[in-house]
């Protein structure tokens, strides 16, 4: 629970500070930067206690790393992270200015409750954003369920299915150091659209499957996929959300995408039971295929430098 907190306070607001420092031009590479870090260090550490830990002992010699790296977050956190309420506020009151005096945004000001309902539900690319991040998760939290015991029953040995199941956020990783900043050049929409086609792919890819490589062929492309949406989506609910309270809007996008995580295992894993492994994995991925359906018919393209309020009224939005 401790560590649930931990990942709400510190994760969220490292997202949202990133996206306040960087402006409207950079979101992508930002986001990028920030979930290529992320998931480098969870692969480093998790090298790095595997290691100690077969060396020493589970406990407690592997756990001195997550004291030193807390106390050194905490340190570094202290000493030299400002705060950055001060680049909202500024473009906040820019925001205000591009506006007539006589025509202020009605969106500029909303409680949680209102944000929550146009995050989840009213604005028609916020909505398609918080879905298609939930379904993004969803097919993660099948991967790690059920890929393992259907690539074991498959005959595959464990090291190959070790091979395979690091190739995945490996890939995805990587990845999101070029796919965040491409965002910035030429669009948000496309290619959350691409990397879920993509990611639905790489999941029909499985069950077709019959031999190592095709399956680390498919992993590689669900981890592709994954970079392609991953820090896009992020920057999209950035782009359309107001800067007063673009911070709340990211929080409610990553309830319903590590939401996600949960529901994908637990659906997985009644499917896998009710209808069997293969009938699981082939409905994840039209699961998966059919958000992307959603964002390629629903959202418009939210890059600022690609869409104006007269593009999103014209596509129904406020």
């Amino acid at each position: 629970m401790l560590l649930g907190v931990n990942q709400g306070l510190c994760w969220s607001t490292t997202v949202i500070m990133k996206i306040d420092l960087v402006g409207p031009k950079q979101r992508g590479l930002a986001m990028g930067l920030n979930e290529f870090a992320g998931y480098l260090a969870v692969s480093l550490s998790a090298l790095a206690t595997g290691y100690i830990a077969s060396v020493y002992a589970l406990r407690p010699q592997p756990f001195y790393l997550g004291v030193v790296f807390a106390l050194a977050g905490l340190l570094i956190s202290i000493f030299f992270v400002r705060d950055t309420s001060d680049h909202v506020r500024l473009e906040a009151d820019q925001h205000a200015q591009s506006r007539a005096a006589d025509d202020p945004d009605p969106r500029a000001d909303l409680s949680f409750a209102q944000v929550l309902l146009v995050t989840s539900w009213k604005d028609r690319d916020l909505f398609s954003a918080s879905q298609a991040g939930l379904v993004n998760n969803l097919n993660d939290g099948m991967v790690w369920g059920l890929l393992p015991i259907f690539l074991a029953t498959s005959g595959l040995n464990t090291v190959r299915i070790g091979v395979v199941a690091a190739i995945y956020p490996g890939v995805w990783g990587i990845g999101q150091l070029f796919t965040g900043a491409l965002s910035d050049r030429v669009g948000r929409k496309w290619m959350i659209v691409a990397g879920l086609w993509t990611q639905a792919a790489g999941i029909g890819l499985i069950l077709m499957g019959r031999e190592f490589v095709l399956w680390a062929l498919a992993a590689a492309l669900m981890g592709f996929g994954t970079a392609l949406v991953y820090p896009t989506l992020l920057a999209a609910v950035s782009d359309v959300a107001h800067p007063n309270w673009r911070a709340s809007a990211v929080g409610v996008y990553r309830l319903w995408r590590d939401g996600g995580y949960a529901v994908g295992a637990l659906l997985a894993g009644i499917l896998a039971d009710l209808l069997g492994m293969h009938w699981a994995i082939g409905v994840i991925a039209l699961i998966t295929a059919a958000s992307g359906v959603i964002v390629a018919t629903v959202m418009a393209e939210t890059l600022p430098k690609k869409t104006s309020p007269v593009n999103r009224q014209e596509n129904g939005q406020p």
